[in-house]
């Protein structure tokens, strides 16, 4: 079988994983704890926020983290340490278009790597647990190497680690999928393709109009 070959240069495709192949969301747990949709956005806005769940991706760890907003907000430990008690619950399972995507890549043998903000703590239980994950030839963890998108600092790192499996590989020969736009923003500014993924049809529309077979 004879692999297309991008037209625009692409050798690899890079994913974001939550919200482009998995549903992750800690309102699948307090929609249970927190009976009051106004009480519930004020807790996961302003204390078990996206910026302190970032910091554990960034490498602190949990311990450290639950610790600290415990100290800060002793009236609500119960519900702080419910976040990473049971963090499981929060991890629903995979988008199965954006895993389709996926699949589909590596299938036509385009190389397949990702780039995720996620603890190390938490994600050996996600590599334990959903097999697509060994469809990639690497993947670059946040909280392994203890910093996050959209610092510049991991997607050096993420460059260097791919270019170890695709000899010569430069950034504009990359394109990132990501939920997140300043994630995507971030890639650009160093010379990578970027998708903002909103939906896997919009996203599908884009890899087709860089030469990619899906």
């Amino acid at each position: 079988m004879t692999i297309p070959t991008p037209t625009s240069g692409i050798r690899a495709v890079v994913f974001d994983f939550g919200g482009v192949l998995f549903d992750w969301s800690p309102l699948h747990v307090y929609r249970h704890l927190i009976a009051d949709d106004a009480e519930r956005h004020h807790f996961l806005t302003h204390i078990c926020s996206p910026d302190w769940n970032i910091r554990q991706d960034g490498g602190r760890t949990l311990a450290d983290g639950t610790a600290l907003l415990v100290k800060e907000h002793p009236q609500h430990e119960s519900l702080i340490r419910a976040f990473y008690d049971r963090w499981k619950e929060m991890l629903r399972g995979p988008l199965d278009e954006g895993v389709a995507l996926l699949k589909e890549l590596h299938a036509k043998q385009v190389p397949v790597f990702g780039l995720t903000n996620w603890s190390a703590e938490t994600f050996p239980y996600a590599r334990d647990n959903y097999d697509f994950l060994n469809l990639f030839l690497d993947i670059v963890v946040s909280g392994e190497e203890k910093c996050i998108k959209p610092d510049a600092e991991i997607y050096q790192i993420a460059l260097a680690r791919y270019g170890r499996h695709l000899a010569g590989l430069k950034p504009n020969e990359l394109v990132f999928i990501d939920d997140v736009k300043k994630n995507i923003e971030a890639a650009q500014a160093l010379g990578w393709y970027g998708i903002h993924h909103v939906d896997a049809e919009q996203t599908r529309e884009q890899l087709q109009a860089l030469g990619l077979p899906v």
